[in-house]
């Protein structure tokens, strides 16, 4: 038997997936969701890569974070979730419609789908280095953006530029930016 294999190719996908995905702190559930794993089987891939590490990667608990208000409370989350929502466009996680909305550009080929995901958040904390933002976070940024229920993507009136938006707040349709400078 050899790894190489042809017939290898989707289990190998699937570990360094996982093995990737925890490595950006995702919770087990949001591992299992995308590679189809178990939960004993990524904890043991946990535990033999990166718990006896000099720099350990530490697990988050509980359940994936689910508000969206949180992308939208403040400038600074506000712009980073906007640059999220960007990436994501730009790296094929979500399709953007004509009338506004989105939705997943994958639908069957989770492995595909989470990698597109981290690669889309690894450039987001190449770009913001102190970032604000979880993987997790960003996980919810993504069902939040396709339900469009509570944020949607909005064209800023004093700039043209567009930015994460909460549908159901009144806004005065500024970005942070814009508001940020007519506060100075």
């Amino acid at each position: 038997m050899r790894i190489t294999d042809d017939r290898y190719f989707h289990q190998r996908a699937q570990l360094d997936l996982a093995l990737r995905m925890i490595r950006l702190q995702a919770r087990t559930g949001t591992i299992r969701h995308c590679t189809g794993l178990s939960d004993d089987r990524i904890r043991k891939l946990y535990t033999t890569y990166f718990k006896g590490l000099s720099r350990p990667v530490h697990r988050l608990r509980g359940k994936t974070p689910q508000q969206p208000y949180y992308f939208v409370r403040n400038a600074t989350n506000q712009s980073e979730a906007t640059t999220l929502a960007l990436l994501f466009t730009t790296y094929g996680v979500l399709r953007r419609h004509p009338d506004g909305g989105y939705s997943r550009a994958l639908l069957s080929d989770t492995v595909v789908f989470g990698n597109q995901v981290c690669d889309a958040f690894e450039a987001y904390i190449r770009i913001h280095p102190r970032h604000h933002l979880s993987f997790e976070r960003a996980w919810c940024l993504v069902g939040a953006l396709v339900c469009g229920e509570e944020l949607n993507i909005a064209v800023c009136e004093a700039c043209n530029g567009t930015f994460v938006n909460d549908a159901l707040a009144l806004s005065d349709g500024r970005c942070p930016c814009c508001k940020l400078k007519a506060m100075a």
